[in-house]
């Protein structure tokens, strides 16, 4: 079986950081995902928006706390849960969340996101010990005396990404 969800979206909420008895730390937070479609009947732009409940453990979690504030945009890999509860009128209730496992910061560099250098900043979770560690960045090397042509980044928006 296989089980991944892969999300991009602002933060609904602040970071609400917690620690287990055996001191693991987990950040549960609110993201908000939409997607903008034509309607086949009034053909009128229309935009459909999803609200996540995401948790996050470990590291990353800590992580999270620090950088990532309302407003702020981040992709998030992990798998769907299953919540079940008793409310408190007996009634069963249930939804689905996000355990992550990795997450992307997604704003801009250039933003004042006041996250520093850590914009786009990349952290995985192991699923067995949640101990997340920021994944290893290369060194450039010198170039070579004759440089090949650099190719030129494209700016593309949300809307235009086909999936």
């Amino acid at each position: 079986m296989y089980n991944k969800v892969i999300l991009i979206g602002n933060l609904t909420r602040d970071v609400e950081l917690r620690y287990t008895p055996s001191g693991t730390a987990v950040a549960k937070f609110g993201l908000a995902t939409n997607r903008t479609y034509n309607d086949t009947v009034t053909k009128e732009k229309k935009q459909e928006v999803m609200f996540i409940d995401i948790t996050m453990f470990g590291r990353s979690a800590e992580t999270a706390n620090q950088w990532l504030k309302k407003g702020k945009k981040v992709l998030i890999e992990g798998r769907l849960v299953l919540d079940q509860w008793t409310g408190n009128d007996g009634q069963k209730r249930s939804k689905h969340s996000i355990i992550a496992e990795r997450m992307q910061f997604m704003d801009n560099k250039n933003e004042n996101s006041g996250a520093g250098n850590y914009n786009s900043g990349n952290y995985q979770n192991n699923n067995k010990n949640y101990n997340n560690q920021p994944q290893p960045q290369t060194q450039q090397q010198p170039a070579p005396a004759q440089q090949e042509p650099q190719i030129p980044s494209i700016d593309i928006d949300e809307e235009d990404i086909p999936f």
